[in-house]
Order: C-alpha cells, then structure tokens, then sequence
C-alpha cells in the first residue's frame, strides 16, 4: 500500500463524526452544581462502524486483554500485508463494570489511530445543568470539528494500480451505497482483467 493510499486512509479514520453521532455528559461542575463544563464522546458502536466502513469488515479486528480492574484493547488494522497493532486501557466503569470498560478500552485504542481523537482537543464549555444535573442544552461544534469531505483510500489505490497497469482507458466510477467489499471485489476483478 503507498504512502498516498496510507495517508487517505489514516484521513477517513481521523475524519470527525456528524454531529447527530456526538454525544455529551458533564464532567466538572461549579460549586452550587448549576453549570457544568460540556465533554463530547462517542459510542463504541461508532467505533466500529468507522471501522467496518473505512478498512472493510475484514481489515479490522480487536483483542482484549483483562487487567487489574480494567481491559487493554489491542486494535489491529491491515495495512497492505501487514496488520499494524496500536493499543491503550480503561478501567471498568461504575455502570455495567466490564461491558463499559471494554468499550472504554476499545475508543481510546481507536484514539490512538485517531478516531475520534478530536474531541480531546475541543475547547471547554461550561453550560447550565437541568434539574437533574444534565446539560440543559449541547454545546455547537466548532467547524473543525465538523465532519469533512475525504476522498476514499479505494478511490486512491485504484488510481495507482490503473496509472502502474498502463491501462488509461480504465475508468470505475463507485456507487456511494455499494459496500467497500463489493467495491474491492469489482475493484480486484478490473484490475486483474487490465493486468491480462
């Protein structure tokens, strides 16, 4: 896989989520517990949905490994040949111990490909807490914070094998609601065709 296919690759994961999918909780609160500052996360779910659609249901796997009150989560992604590992931990959480802390492991492994990473880096926003010590309202995200076009790592890697074929006259044009494994399939099949 080249540098340019590793690159958009790595773009599609870091790519901010819609907004709909940003969820919010409160983390520290002033004293009289009327405002709070505003902490943006995302569900596991979502995770694995960035996955699945970024490096295909098969170019992804995860593995946990228990710890001392909490998991290390090892997420590996195919990159060519090769599967690359990065991984990070969580402690269980005080709602459905080991179900949170897995999930927990699982997004902050996916942090250090950078899913999701952004969402560290937004700016504190202190807002007023509801009855029930909830956000009374979602803060706005900055609009580098919004998500991005980002051409896809197919669309890339089908151009470098159609330039190396020499084959000018090949053209592909995807259908967005085509799965990425149909789209490789048929991808893998023109260019074997080309090569013959």
């Amino acid at each position: 896989m080249s540098r340019d296919v590793q690159e958009t690759l790595l773009k599609q994961l870091k790519n901010p989520f819609d907004p709909k999918f940003v969820k919010w909780r409160v983390g520290a609160t002033n004293k009289d517990k009327t405002k709070g500052i505003a902490l943006a996360y995302i569900d596991s779910r979502e995770v694995m949905k960035r996955l699945d659609d970024v490096c295909g249901v098969d170019g992804w796997q995860d593995k946990y490994i228990p710890m001392d009150g909490g998991f290390i989560c090892e997420l590996s992604i195919k990159i060519g040949d090769q599967w690359i590992t990065k991984s990070n931990a969580a402690g269980n959480t005080k709602v459905e111990p080991i179900k949170g802390g897995a999930s927990d492991a699982l997004k902050r492994a996916a942090a250090t490909w950078g899913i999701g990473r952004y969402l560290y880096y937004l700016p504190n926003v202190w807002v007023e807490l509801n009855d029930h010590k909830q956000l009374a309202v979602q803060p706005q995200l900055p609009n580098w914070a919004l998500p991005q076009a980002v051409e896809r790592w197919e669309d890339v890697a089908e151009l470098e094998a159609t330039a190396d074929s020499g084959a000018d006259d090949v053209t592909y044009e995807p259908i967005d609601d085509e799965p990425a494994t149909v789209r490789q399939s048929q991808f893998i099949a023109k260019a074997k065709a080309v090569k013959q």
